[in-house]
């Protein structure tokens, strides 16, 4: 046995990522929203973090620590002045968005999008509210697995791991879930994202990232700087695919527990 493991697991075997051993489940329990819970709960202790995945994903396993260079308020702001600067004719122009002459008529028209209302890099949205009332990262976190699980794609197909890390923010670059974001960028996103707004990494497969959300925005001023961030991430779902206007995506991140990210 590499490492000692939590009590109610289902039957599993140790497999090697990189210069890692994690453990993966033969099956998924039937009980997942609770013990996800309580394995999260344990983890301060045991140093091992609950995952979703595929177990035979391609894998490059990448050093978390090189999210600990990444100054992001520094390479956020740089990153949002370079989007700016590419993007802003179309946030400028309404017409960019209406059909051309060789559009099939039933194609409906994308909705003109006005970028994110801010001319520069506005700061690292503030932390989620602590009402001290709602239910905790864990509980959120076994609450968006269940539904994951009830309703994502290929869910039949996943299996939990436990993985040795620092934070649940750190496990996609141990097990090597790499599909195409920067890693180190990512990296530090995420960890942001856990002191920020009690977010939890719960899954990352294919091409898609699943983050729980203990502590979301409130006020949508708040949101509209959290959903730049989201933006930053490059992931390819945030605003462009679908197309969605910055606005919406913004106001949709108000109370929400759930973020999904994905690449192309």
């Amino acid at each position: 046995m590499v490492f000692s493991l939590p009590h109610g697991l289902p039957t599993g075997r140790f497999e090697r990522r990189g210069p890692t051993e994690i453990w993966v489940s033969d099956e998924l329990p039937d009980d997942m929203e609770e013990l996800w819970a309580d394995l999260l709960r344990q983890a301060a202790v045991t140093g091992l973090h609950p995952h979703l995945c595929w177990p035979d994903d391609s894998s490059r396993p990448a050093d978390p620590a090189a999210a600990d260079a990444v100054r992001l308020d520094d390479v956020l702001a740089a990153d949002f002045a370079e989007y700016r600067e590419r993007r802003l004719p179309s946030w400028s122009d309404p017409s960019s968005t209406e059909p051309s002459d060789d559009t099939p008529e039933d194609v409906e028209p994308w909705p003109h999008d006005p970028g994110p209302p801010f001319e520069s890099w506005p700061g690292l949205a503030p932390a989620g509210p602590d009402t001290g009332a709602g239910p905790g990262p864990e509980e959120v976190a076994g609450r968006t697995v269940a539904d994951l699980l009830r309703t994502g794609p290929y869910a039949s197909s996943l299996s939990l791991v436990l993985v040795p890390a620092r934070s649940s923010a750190d496990v996609p670059a141990v097990i090597g879930w790499t599909n195409d974001p920067p890693m180190p960028l990512m990296g530090a996103l995420l960890r942001s994202w856990e002191e920020r707004f009690g977010a939890r990494v719960v899954a990352a497969y294919g091409a898609e990232l699943y983050v729980s959300v203990a502590r979301p925005p409130l006020d949508p001023a708040d949101a509209e700087r959290l959903a730049l961030e989201h933006v930053l991430s490059t992931a390819d779902n945030i605003v462009d695919d679908p197309p969605t206007p910055f606005p919406e995506y913004a106001r949709e991140l108000v109370g929400r527990t759930e973020w999904r990210f994905w690449w192309d």
